[in-house]
């Protein structure tokens, strides 16, 4: 009976020592725990990997490029045949396709067959000092496209019914082409030197006509020139083949 008591008293004592700390630690005067932290813990920095940039496909290769002469550059596709330059047929001959080309510009081949008239040229008619009873007839082309001095020109003197007769050792080696802006040559021996023509006259003016390539009839129409005053002429009278130059029309 007193074993009981004594224990019913120890549980009081532990009961009111517990209910005294419980009500020292609610005013503040407790004690503090050194091992607990008084401020909320602070979260340790987490790193992203950065986000991987997405890769492209190589861009594609330029196409070929072609510098001109005047440094400007033009892109082709590939196997993209260039156009042919101007005054020259893409290697083709007549016949073939090489007629014409595509640049507007006429092809040499396809003009210098075209006799010359008097349509797209200028003649001249001058008269020499020396050689005596000398003259010159000068051409030259002032068309777009070339053309040939295709034998002798074919000269009348006033209204003559009869050419002017052609000196035909003057035939020269090949025809003479002209290109826009070149002239040929031919020389007139107006009457003889020592008087032996005949039929002497005063001429006032002369026709000039061009002849084909197989030198049948003429080729256009005519130039007629003015003759200078005081121009004579007799049965001696004469013209040389067209030449490239007055030196071989005067030889």
């Amino acid at each position: 009976m007193r074993t009981h008591r004594i224990r019913i008293a120890a549980a009081a004592a532990a009961t009111a020592a517990v209910l005294s700390l419980t009500a020292c630690q609610g005013s503040g005067g407790g004690t503090r725990d050194e091992g607990r932290a008084s401020s909320p813990a602070t979260a340790t920095p987490t790193t992203q990997a950065p986000a991987a940039t997405p890769t492209s496909a190589p861009a594609p290769a330029p196409a070929p490029t072609d510098t001109d002469a005047s440094g400007s550059k033009s892109t082709s596709p590939q196997g993209t045949a260039e156009a042919p330059a101007p005054g020259k047929n893409n290697g083709k001959g007549k016949g073939e396709g090489g007629g014409k080309n595509t640049t507007g510009t006429p092809n040499t081949a396809d003009t210098a067959d075209r006799p010359c008239d008097a349509s797209a040229v200028r003649v001249v008619y001058s008269p020499l000092s020396r050689p005596l009873n000398h003259a010159m007839l000068t051409v030259t082309n002032t068309g777009r496209t070339a053309c040939s001095a295709y034998h002798a020109p074919v000269l009348r003197l006033d209204d003559g019914q009869a050419a002017v007769a052609v000196d035909r050792g003057s035939k020269p080696q090949a025809v003479v082409t002209l290109f826009p802006g070149e002239s040929a040559y031919a020389a007139m021996i107006l009457s003889a030197a020592d008087g032996s023509g005949n039929h002497g006259r005063t001429s006032k003016k002369l026709t000039v006509w061009f002849a084909p390539r197989d030198d049948a009839g003429s080729a256009g129409g005519p130039a007629v020139l003015e003759l200078p005053a005081g121009t004579y002429t007799d049965s001696t009278t004469r013209v040389t083949y067209w030449q490239s130059s007055m030196e071989d029309a005067l030889s």
